[in-house]
């Protein structure tokens, strides 16, 4: 897990002269064909926690421990680490993509560039499912420098790992499509997850029905964490451990600092599990989950001492089993989906200080009105986002204001997802998004927007 709170995409290059100093950010490397292109269709969105179709099997613990020692194994070999731009890294990722390709999946490697280093990503997809609701599961694969990096993240790479062998060990016909993500660069602030997802068209981003991230999942001291985030894939971490009796809690010590956060930047719902870091383990905590109070989740956070030895087996078999039961269960497709996904992702320029400018989405097919919480997401590329004022128009032509201009607000881009109650508004219309920008000297675009009801 990554020791800095990440929580923005890298900013977008201008289109026009600016009242601040842009920031000069280069990558190198290319997509490699990783996803089809979609149409502007509608899709359908994919992350209700319905009960799987078919139980997930059990992922037997000695699997993943023997992945957790081939690391060990390639850090002690390759410096005592397996760290971005190192070989030891690169190491890693021909183990796992090894194991993939065995396996019948298709693997793709993503290359970038990062600390004058090169990285990559392994990309695996599983054939078959529908390709326009895609479920995504991942963990970062580099160590820091200091050490081999087996709980941080070692344990979440080899339960991914396991759970993608368990898919094609089954024979699992998922509904959604599944593919699986290895991150690099993650220590160093998100990079490889930021470059894939940074890299990923508007159209391929709305097929992404969630993203799950396991980033420590078998710290030794550990807790039962659960992030905050799309409930409906929380609710199926959260209803599994209560079904083994386990209390959990919500995760806020690594809030943002590991690899859902690029994805949740883009309005993709995420979700993941995590066993604790080097914050203290707290009394209550102690007595809830056993362990010791008044010392870190893991104490060889970052250390020398992440190797084998600093995994407690019981969390790291527990936290396996959900990882699994969250990808059968949420790529299952068993029931309706929670709603629907209705996009526009044609670019549409704003003009500077000029009039307002709209973009629409027609919605059919649906009964009675819309819902009360109506989820409006929207990517706008912009120099100064407080020139920006927003609204979403309803079909019959009122208006519910997302967002006000404000002349403090410099940063760059809106990428926010807006909840509206908008139950008094017939579901069937079309919808328009109205951008203006009020202010003169900065420019910008909307580069797509979407409705999930």
């Amino acid at each position: 897990m990554s020791s800095h709170a990440e929580r923005h995409t890298a900013p977008t290059p201008r289109r026009s002269w600016s009242r601040r100093a842009a920031l000069a950010v280069t990558a190198a490397g290319a997509v490699l064909g990783l996803l089809t292109t979609a149409p502007t269709a509608t899709a359908a969105a994919p992350h209700r926690s319905a009960a799987p179709a078919v139980a997930a099997p059990d992922i037997p613990l000695a699997n993943v421990k023997a992945h957790l020692s081939q690391l060990q194994s390639i850090a002690t070999a390759n410096g005592g680490n397996r760290a971005h731009g190192r070989a030891g890294y690169r190491a890693s990722i021909d183990y796992i993509k090894g194991k993939l390709d065995a396996a019948g999946y298709t693997t793709t490697l993503q290359q970038f560039t990062a600390g004058g280093a090169t990285g990559w990503n392994l990309i695996a997809d599983w054939p078959g499912g529908d390709p326009q609701q895609v479920l995504m599961a991942g963990a970062h694969l580099d160590s820091v420098t200091s050490g081999p990096g087996i709980n941080d993240n070692g344990s979440g790479s080899s339960a991914v790992l396991e759970t993608a062998l368990a898919v094609a060990r089954e024979g699992l016909q998922p509904t959604k499509h599944l593919r699986f993500g290895w991150w690099g660069a993650e220590e160093l602030g998100l990079l490889g997850s930021k470059y894939y997802v940074n890299n990923l068209p508007s159209t391929e981003r709305a097929k992404v029905a969630g993203y799950l991230n396991f980033d420590m999942i078998g710290s030794p001291n550990p807790g039962y964490f659960v992030y905050d985030d799309d409930p409906q894939i929380e609710s199926v971490f959260k209803n599994y451990f209560a079904s083994l009796n386990v209390p959990t809690e919500i995760e806020t010590e690594g809030d943002g600092r590991s690899d859902h956060a690029p994805f949740k930047n883009v309005g993709i719902p995420v979700g993941g599990l995590f066993t604790g870091a080097d914050y203290t383990k707290t009394s209550a905590q102690a007595q809830k989950w056993g362990g010791t109070a008044g010392t870190s989740f893991d104490r060889c956070y970052h250390s020398s001492c992440d190797t084998t030895a600093n995994i407690n087996d019981t969390a790291l078999d527990r936290n396996s089993d959900a990882v699994a039961h969250a990808v059968w269960t949420l790529s299952a497709g068993s029931t309706p989906p929670s709603g629907n996904v209705y996009e526009n992702a044609a670019d549409l320029p704003v003009p500077d200080a000029g009039a307002a400018v709209t973009s629409s989405v027609t919605v059919s097919g649906r009964t009675g009105n819309a819902p009360d919480a109506l989820k409006v997401s929207v990517d706008i590329k912009h120099t100064w986002r407080g020139d920006l004022v927003i609204d979403l128009l309803a079909p019959d032509g009122s208006s519910y204001r997302l967002k006000n201009s404000s002349g403090n607000d410099s940063a760059d881009n809106v990428l926010a997802t807006y909840t509206v109650n908008a139950s008094s508004e017939t579901a069937n219309g079309t919808w328009k998004l109205r951008v203006q920008d009020v202010a003169a000297q900065d420019t910008g675009y909307l580069d797509s927007w979407k409705l999930t009801f």
